[in-house]
């Protein structure tokens, strides 16, 4: 699978259900072995909980500039459990799982993955122009 935008995450972005100046986007280190990438899937509660290895808090100083999503580096802390190859970012609005929209999933193209947790942290730096652009 390449990285891709869920689509019903787009549909809703075209139709300014999302905010991603003001809105909580989460990021989820994932293990592949429990998760395969579906563009049906739409809300967080479609990644199984096994497949979910570690959450982020919310991501910081997200920004839109000249069309591109970004935010600062962050980690995810004293992580273990299973080696993880992917991360999704969905959208954390509400406290309801099967509504946190699924915004994007990354499988390729990532330094320093696949990652093996060992219960120290685990930093993810940002690709310089973003998380994805429109």
């Amino acid at each position: 699978m390449a990285n891709a935008l869920y689509p019903k995450f787009k549909q809703a972005l075209l139709n300014k259900e999302h905010n991603l100046d003001t809105d909580s986007i989460i990021v989820n280190l994932v293990d592949l072995a429990d998760y395969s990438y579906s563009a049906t899937h739409t809300a967080a509660a479609d990644v199984a909980a096994a497949a979910r290895v570690s959450t982020s808090s919310a991501l910081g100083s997200t920004t839109i500039t000249d069309g591109a999503f970004d935010s600062t580096d962050f980690s995810f802390t004293a992580v273990s459990g299973d080696q993880s190859e992917a991360l999704i970012l969905w959208n954390d609005t509400t406290t309801t799982p099967t509504v946190d929209a699924l915004v994007a999933f990354y499988d390729t193209g990532m330094t320093g993955m696949p990652v093996t947790p060992n219960g120290g942290d685990i930093n993810v730096t940002v690709h310089t122009s973003g998380w994805f652009a429109l």
